[in-house]
């Protein structure tokens, strides 16, 4: 008998995620629709999912504050509406928000990156419609779309990665009662992330993503989907492999898994696959005892990695290649910029007084 193909994380992730967008176009202009249609291939179903919720958020700023659009629904709004819009609409828009309440009267906030995106998304929309003649005008280009200011980057140092990675392995001596049996319950789990993510530098959804037949201990390398859905092996030094064999061999051959998540790497207590709130979660808990004055997330520890094997190699299209970047100038900025210990390194030189 044929053996049944199963459905990967991925695949099922795509499944979820086309199913979820189908719902939030309910709550669109039927015209959308096109709209959508037209950028799936060159988008994944997690950014349609954003640009759906972005432009609800639109739309619902027109019954909101403009008195023509006061009593529609979804459905009454026609592509020939975006016409009527001008470039003092999409200002107030951009201005709207900077502070709103969502459907559940909850306030929403946007900074400089949520706002910029939530206009990146209204100007997509509208170029589509505008590039096939189907509107006439499109005030998104006469607006200024906001302006990033760059952020200090976040990494761990090296003495403050080895000290997390000492304390998710000895970190239980302090525990008292339930706190150090489920220190002990997910410790080996704990370590075996956090080594991955600092000796691979892959994304928390790719982490979380991978399947134990994923690993490979005899070429050192694990597969990962990367975004877009390619493939891609990533290759991990001792320490990594270390990690990841304590926890298959330990802890995880004790989790009888939930119906469905038999081939999950990382399981949560519930035993089933690991989700990316639960890694982010455990990453923030350990890293605040390390290190309180630096938010560390998943994505810092990414950061941490590229610094390391930029510093080491000085190759940024090595570094650019390993993390999955499609464009380099995208790791150029957060890689080769001058580091802290250059600066440190500028305040030998200049001297006001003479010895």
């Amino acid at each position: 008998m044929e053996q049944e193909k199963r459905t990967t994380y991925h695949e099922q992730l795509t499944v979820d995620n086309t199913l979820k967008l189908r719902q939030l176009l309910k709550r669109l202009p039927a015209f959308a629709k096109d709209y959508f249609r037209a950028i799936e291939p060159t988008t994944s179903t997690k950014t349609r999912i954003s640009y759906a919720y972005d432009l609800i958020v639109f739309f619902r700023f027109l019954t909101d504050e403009n008195p023509v659009y006061k009593n529609y629904k979804p459905d009454d709004f026609k592509v020939t509406d975006l016409d009527e819009l001008q470039a003092v609409d999409i200002e107030e828009y951009m201005e709207y928000l900077k502070v709103y309440s969502d459907e559940n009267d909850n306030y929403v906030t946007n900074g400089e990156r949520g706002l910029k995106r939530k206009m990146s998304a209204l100007r997509s929309f509208y170029l589509y419609y505008y590039k096939r003649e189907m509107i006439k005008t499109n005030p998104t280009l006469l607006v200024d779309m906001p302006k990033l200011h760059d952020k200090a980057i976040i990494r761990l140092e090296a003495d403050e990665t080895a000290q997390l990675l000492d304390l998710i392995e000895k970190g239980g001596a302090n525990l008292t009662g339930q706190q150090k049996v489920y220190y002990e319950k997910t410790k080996q789990r704990d370590l075996a992330i956090v080594t991955l993510l600092l000796g691979t530098g892959i994304r928390v959804s790719e982490c979380v993503g991978l399947d134990v037949e994923d690993v490979d201990f005899k070429n050192y390398g694990i597969k990962v989907v990367r975004k877009g859905g390619s493939e891609m092996i990533v290759y991990f030094g001792d320490e990594v492999a270390k990690a990841l064999s304590d926890y298959i061999e330990g802890d995880r051959k004790s989790v009888t898994p939930i119906a469905g998540h038999e081939h999950a790497l990382f399981y949560s207590t519930q035993r089933k696959r690991i989700g990316i709130r639960a890694v982010e979660n455990l990453v923030k808990k350990y890293a605040k005892q390390v290190t309180p004055l630096k938010k560390i997330t998943p994505h810092k520890l990414r950061s941490t990695y590229g610094t390391a094997l930029y510093q080491e190699t000085g190759d940024i299209y090595l570094v650019a290649d390993v993390l999955g970047h499609k464009d380099v100038n995208t790791t150029r900025k957060h890689y080769a910029s001058v580091g802290d210990e250059r600066r440190r390194s500028a305040a030998k030189y200049v001297k006001l007084r003479e010895d």
